[in-house]
């Protein structure tokens, strides 16, 4: 006999395996087994009127669920803003147009395969942005749906069952996105070695795009943009920030517009364009009114202006940080 399975029937003051197994059951459900969200850290991504990017995409067709009538252009404008505080009020929540994790609770729906509609399009959409999943987003969750959402799970250390439940969907809600150098308007730097960290979260990363398209139009150059974050945040090297998705360093324009081939320079530099720096700093801040809670960077004009503000070591670099409303760490609240 196998000295692994010499008997079945357990030893004097063992605990039966029944029990063991029920025990366990009891221990998740009241908290003190495994962790309801695979990532620590995640929760779900407050959003309000201002944000831009993949979040609210999904916040969009989920709201189309409840019979708006959206387009899930990722712009969280006015009509988005009468949606939210419409919804709230339907369902007993304070008619803010802040979506914190009791709308996003109402709004969610556990969504597997077979299902159709809007719920299924925000997930969809999700994961193509957060994981490039490559679904067509039909509101069908179909085979490759299905596929795609286990693909998922089994990233985030979450059962494997493709069905979007609760924990799935704040773990898809909270992950971070990856910058979108393909198009045209930014051009990646690493100066620290950290060649991975270009994650941020779906509205750090949409808010970016948006201000570098804006900023492209004028014919300067690319966004250069140096670390943001790891993917799913955490200690980065030559940073005290940046371990939250929603800080983003990049480079000042220079006069030949070449801040992403020529070499890096500080304001003090004669090849510094102060005039197309501004317009920068003016395009980002645009592209996400209300969530920019400030610039870092120490060219004394912009600073006067209001545009930035001075801190140690930001002379060669601008440092962007954006917020929302009751982000859990206070120095990210709006």
């Amino acid at each position: 006999m196998s000295p692994t399975t010499r008997s079945l029937r357990p030893a004097r003051g063992a605990v039966p395996l029944a029990a063991l197994a029920a025990l366990a059951a009891l221990l998740v459900l009241i908290g003190l087994g495994t962790p309801a969200h695979a990532f620590g850290g995640a929760f779900v991504p407050t959003q309000s009127k201002g944000n831009r990017g993949s979040d609210v995409v999904a916040l969009q067709y989920l709201l189309n669920g409840q019979g708006a009538q959206l387009t899930a252009d990722g712009v969280f404008g006015a009509g988005t803003d009468t949606a939210v505080r419409s919804f709230q009020s339907s369902h007993g929540l304070g008619p803010d147009g802040i979506v914190g994790p009791q709308t996003w609770r109402a709004l969610t729906t556990t969504v597997r395969e077979g299902g159709q509609g809007e719920a299924v399009k925000a997930v969809q959409h999700l994961l193509n942005a957060k994981r490039g999943a490559g679904l067509t987003v039909d509101g069908a969750f179909g085979a490759g749906t299905a596929a795609a959402v286990r693909t998922f799970q089994s990233h985030a250390g979450l059962g494997a069952d493709g069905v979007v439940g609760p924990d799935t969907w704040t773990n898809l809600l909270w992950h971070y996105e990856y910058a979108d150098y393909n198009s045209g308007t930014l051009c990646n730097q690493s100066p620290d070695g950290n060649g991975s960290a270009d994650w941020g979260t779906g509205a750090t990363v949409g808010q970016l795009e948006a201000g570098a398209r804006a900023f492209a139009a004028l014919g300067r150059g690319k966004v250069p943009v140096g670390d943001i974050s790891f993917e799913h945040g955490g200690s980065i090297y030559g940073h005290a920030t940046h371990q939250d998705g929603m800080d983003v360093d990049f480079w000042p324009v220079r006069t030949d517009s070449a801040q992403c081939s020529g070499s890096r320079i500080t304001w003090q530099s004669a090849a510094y364009d102060r005039g197309a720096t501004r317009e920068l700093v003016k395009a980002l801040r645009a592209a996400a009114p209300g969530h920019v809670k400030l610039i870092f960077f120490n060219d004394p004009q912009l600073i006067a202006e209001g545009l930035t503000v001075q801190y140690p070591n930001h002379d060669n670099h601008l440092h962007i940080r954006y917020c929302e409303p009751g982000h859990p760490d206070t120095g990210y609240q709006c």
